[in-house]
């Protein structure tokens, strides 16, 4: 009996050790396994457990080739097609190096991925003359439903026009997927309400409101924009020394008790309705207009100012007529939601590698998961009031289904809207 036990003792010291000796080896497969399953346009984020001197993630070519992937630590797979994939991860380390060969195996998804909106993740415009009607806020509204409200317009092809107001206001919203950032290609589109008078062919404009794109990817993985980058898609007006950067703009609430100051045509009913102060010592008002009678200020957002910032584009409006009675806001470029006209793809298109950092460096994203946008310009044009970008929906250019075409314009209000090209 005694022999057992010490039999049993030399047994279990040999275990401890040798699981002991295991763990001063850097061996990965807690961190990372042999096989993975995925679907396309997915991400799977690879964190290995170890650390060393540098990495290597290396796609290994049907010819026995590799490609270099990326040589951070943690690594976010983003495969736009199905197939095998085999992947190499090394640790370049002088006391311990490690490979590690992994097989992915990537699928069609089951429920067929929508090229259109699927949520609506923050809705916070700036003051303007369609906020608390396009989505109309009601009592006891919130920011909870007044995001849902926005969702509901612009997710899918629902189309119901939204605004932003004025400069800053913005939207953030989401696809079921990622949006893959494909070499040579545009890769999403927004449409917004933008369309032309007839005066000048050769010089488009009208009503073009533009609004910044920015985009972000999800690297931790976690479903919303928190710790992620953001990016500004650099559009033709991005480098111009017109275009001010880290522009920022408060707007202060009205006092309801305040006396309205009109103009003498009575078609600004306040001149003086909302104050805004920016970072450049100026300021100025948002004018109430005597089409739009309710509030101006998000009626759902406590406090009393708001601020935002970003890059603002040059004013685009032009008064024609010389005495106030005939604007047209003339389009720039490409680049800018709310532009350019929705039957004019091309420029109401965007590129994932347009993406530039807070520096203006170009940036590579292998795809992005959430798209922000926001009014660009900080401007007034007499009575048809501030500019404000609209948005209508946005699909993914590289998704279609059956029977898929581009859907058509909504023009909601379209009477409000077309009223700033008619003399009074």
């Amino acid at each position: 009996m005694k022999d057992i036990f010490k039999s049993l003792l030399a047994f279990l010291g040999f275990v401890l050790c040798f699981t002991s000796c295991e763990r001063d080896t850097p061996h990965l497969t807690i961190g990372l396994q042999g096989n993975y399953y995925m679907y396309r346009m997915q991400t799977n984020r690879f964190v290995p457990g170890y650390t060393g001197d540098a990495y290597r993630w290396l796609l290994i070519l049907p010819d026995g080739t590799d490609s270099l992937l990326s040589t951070e630590h943690t690594y976010c797979f983003l495969p736009k097609d199905e197939g095998v994939y085999n992947i190499r991860f090394q640790i370049i380390d002088s006391k311990n190096p490690y490979t590690h060969d992994m097989q992915v195996t990537v699928m069609h998804e089951l429920v067929e991925y929508s090229p259109y909106i699927s949520r609506v993740l923050e809705y916070r415009p700036a003051p303007g003359q369609f906020v608390n009607e396009m989505p109309l806020c009601e009592e006891g509204d919130t920011e909870e439903t007044m995001r849902r409200k926005v969702e509901d317009n612009i997710s899918g092809r629902n189309n119901v026009m939204i605004t932003l107001g004025g400069f800053g206001g913005y939207v953030t919203f989401g696809f079921d997927h990622t949006v893959m950032n494909v070499k040579g290609e545009k890769d999403f589109l927004i449409l917004g309400n933008a369309f032309y008078e007839l005066t000048d062919p050769d010089n488009p404009g009208g009503s073009s409101e533009p609004g910044i794109v920015m985009v972000a990817f999800d690297k931790n993985q976690n479903g919303v924009p928190d710790d992620d980058e953001w990016y500004e898609l650099a559009g033709s007006e991005y480098y111009k020394p017109e275009t001010t950067k880290n522009y920022e703009i408060t707007y202060f609430r009205p006092d309801k008790d305040k006396t309205p100051i009109p103009d003498e045509t009575g078609n600004i009913t306040d001149q003086t309705y909302i104050k805004w102060t920016d970072n450049y010592g100026d300021d100025g008002y948002i004018q109430k207009i005597r089409y739009n009678k309710q509030d101006y200020f998000p009626k759902w957002i406590s406090g009393d100012k708001l601020t935002f910032r970003g890059t603002k584009l040059k004013d685009n409006g032009v008064d024609q007529s010389g005495y106030g009675a005939y604007w047209v806001l003339y389009a720039y470029g490409w680049g800018y939601a709310d532009n350019r006209t929705n039957n004019e793809t091309d420029l109401i298109s965007f590129d994932i590698d347009w993406a530039v950092d807070s520096d203006g460096n170009k940036v590579h994203l292998p795809g992005i998961d959430f798209v922000r946008v926001y009014t660009a310009v900080n401007q007034t044009c007499g009575w048809i009031g501030e500019t404000s970008t609209e948005i209508l929906g946005a699909r993914d250019l590289h998704i279609y289904a059956p029977g898929d075409t581009l859907p058509e314009i909504d023009y909601q209000l379209k009477k409000k809207v077309n009223r700033k090209y008619k003399q009074f």
